[in-house]
């Protein structure tokens, strides 16, 4: 049998810590050797336990993410685990610092177990990961090309028809549309008003806000109608949905990185 990676989980959200727990617990592949919730504690895992990979929140209380990113490349006796930070829209120049302090790969809450067991063995395995997302202006896009086995096309649609999106309203094809533009450039996720909607809006001959506002809509109606058992699959690990609907940008990455990881798997 080969042998397990290792993982620390570091999340001042001690609910999150628990599922995360659960899910890699359940793994024949991984192993969690410690959970942190604040990052002083991260750290002395760090030392004591000498992971493969940590599960890192960008915001913690005591010390932060980018303290314990600071402390680890600062540390040049040990092995630098790979590290997956936890981010949330709204963190632009944190995640910034974050990149630029050597995170190997960003996941945006919420999130899908499975989509993230598949980064961490990717990592570890020195597979390349596509980060998510990238918030610099002033930095060079990631792109983020495709296969080809994959109709996209079909997928995002069926994904769609899952969730309960009606094809019949605005936002249906702006969803459709802007989940397909994110998955080809990932970093539209850090210009969605500036970017994204208009790139929909110019399309449509239509008002960027008219796109917010049209997927807002179809997402609203998803949530009414839609199929609750697909909700919870799709949404439900880091977002309890009966209390909260996703934001239009949250709804966007997490089905983009879905289509992004099935085109990688075809």
């Amino acid at each position: 049998m080969s042998k397990k990676i290792k993982i620390i989980v570091a999340d001042d959200n001690r609910n999150l810590c628990q599922m995360l727990q659960n899910y890699l617990q359940d793994q024949e592949d991984l192993l969690i050797v410690g959970v942190a919730n604040n990052g002083l504690e991260a750290w002395e895992l760090i030392q004591t336990q000498e992971p493969d990979l940590i599960i890192l929140d960008l915001v913690m209380p005591n010390l932060d993410g980018l303290g314990v990113l600071e402390r680890i490349n600062t540390r040049t006796t040990m092995t630098r685990p790979k590290i997956i930070m936890l981010t949330a829209f709204g963190q632009e120049s944190l995640t910034h610092q974050a990149m630029m302090l050597g995170v190997d790969y960003f996941i945006l809450k919420p999130f899908d177990l499975d989509i993230l067991g598949k980064r961490i063995r990717s990592l570890t395995q020195d597979m390349p990961a596509v980060p998510l997302p990238q918030f610099s202006s002033s930095a060079s896009p990631i792109v983020s090309s495709v296969g080809t086995g994959l109709n996209l096309n079909v997928e995002v649609t069926t994904m769609m028809h899952q969730i309960g999106i009606p094809a019949h309203v605005k936002g249906y094809q702006y969803i459709r549309d802007a989940i397909l533009m994110v998955v080809e450039d990932v970093s539209l996720l850090g210009a969605v008003t500036k970017e994204l909607y208009p790139g929909i809006a110019k399309k449509f001959d239509t008002a960027p806000s008219r796109v917010e506002r049209g997927i807002r809509h179809a997402i609203e109606l998803a949530w009414e109608r839609g199929h609750t058992d697909t909700l919870k699959r799709i949404f439900g690990y880091s977002m309890n949905i009966e209390r909260q609907k996703p934001t239009n940008s949250e709804f966007i990455a997490l089905l983009a990185d879905k289509l992004r990881v099935m085109s990688k798997v075809s």
